[in-house]
């Protein structure tokens, strides 16, 4: 992973990838699997579309309780009405939460009034609320069922009620860097959380799935079409020649890159291990 990076871009590497948010499905067992991680280390814990708010919220309160600093998604298809906005908020507040992401989510029928993420983060904005942070989604290399215009007048409708930004699983630099382009220039300022493939074996994968028994990561997946490409072509998969492409993108300030989001699939040993053996090698 080192070869021809300028000791600031490693340095910065070793920044970004020892701060990354590490994101994980609600699963048995999930908390303690997460022991591997430093305490006080990033976590972002998913909505799934059947196990809902409560569930991520549990979840969080363990993880909370273990000194991680967690992001629950809050997925707008999954909240029922204004009264459950405010207790959703009411126990963020409780837990101290700082930052939330809102995604529209992947419920089939919504729950309640809020088809999208606007429609959610409008109301929370309304209800009024404690939190620092709001993330929201991005797609840099386009939606299977949105056009790439739409995408980026949905981005830019979300951004007053919003302070990050969250890219879909990429693997491609180039794609990336285009796309960063375009946002910035037509006015998208937002902090930019770049996401990446953890370090994934294909067998486990689906076992993971299997086990979670709703089949969150494969509904991930199948929303991405070159992420399961790439995933399914080989055994296993590992991001370090991405990290060492995006190295210039993440050193040029004016691509308002903000860190990584690894995309582990609850593969969260081998993800973990993998990003110590590339801190310890930019080292």
């Amino acid at each position: 992973m080192t070869d021809a990076l300028t000791a600031q871009q490693k340095d910065l590497l070793v920044y970004h990838l020892r701060e990354a948010y590490m994101e994980i499905f609600p699963a048995p067992g999930i908390a303690e699997r997460l022991d591997v991680l430093e305490r006080n280390a990033y976590v972002a814990v998913t909505c799934s579309p059947t196990k809902g708010v409560d569930e991520t919220l549990d979840v969080t309160a363990t993880l909370v309780s273990r000194g991680f600093r967690v992001a629950p998604h809050i997925a707008a298809r999954n909240v029922r009405d204004a009264g459950h906005v405010r207790e959703i908020l009411a126990r963020l507040r409780e837990l101290r939460i700082e930052s939330i992401f809102v995604p529209g989510g992947d419920r089939p029928k919504p729950a309640g009034p809020y088809s999208t993420a606007l429609e959610l983060l409008r109301e929370i904005a309304e209800t009024g609320h404690d939190l620092k942070d709001i993330g929201v989604a991005a797609h840099p290399e386009g939606h299977p069922s949105v056009d790439d215009a739409s995408l980026l007048d949905a981005l830019r409708d979300k951004q007053p009620f919003a302070t990050y930004l969250v890219t879909q699983m990429c693997f491609d630099a180039a794609a990336l860097e285009r796309w960063l382009r375009v946002i910035r220039s037509h006015g998208v300022s937002l902090p930019a959380w770049i996401g990446l493939p953890g370090a994934i074996d294909r067998g486990q994968l689906i076992k993971t799935s299997l086990r979670i028994g709703v089949g969150d990561s494969l509904r991930f997946l199948r929303k991405q079409v070159t992420a399961a490409t790439t995933l399914m072509k080989s055994g296993e998969y590992t991001p370090g020649a991405l990290v060492r492409e995006l190295a210039p993108l993440m050193a040029d300030a004016d691509n308002g890159i903000a860190g990584y989001h690894l995309f582990c699939l609850n593969q969260v040993e081998k993800t973990e291990s993998w990003r110590n053996a590339a801190i310890e090698a930019l080292r």
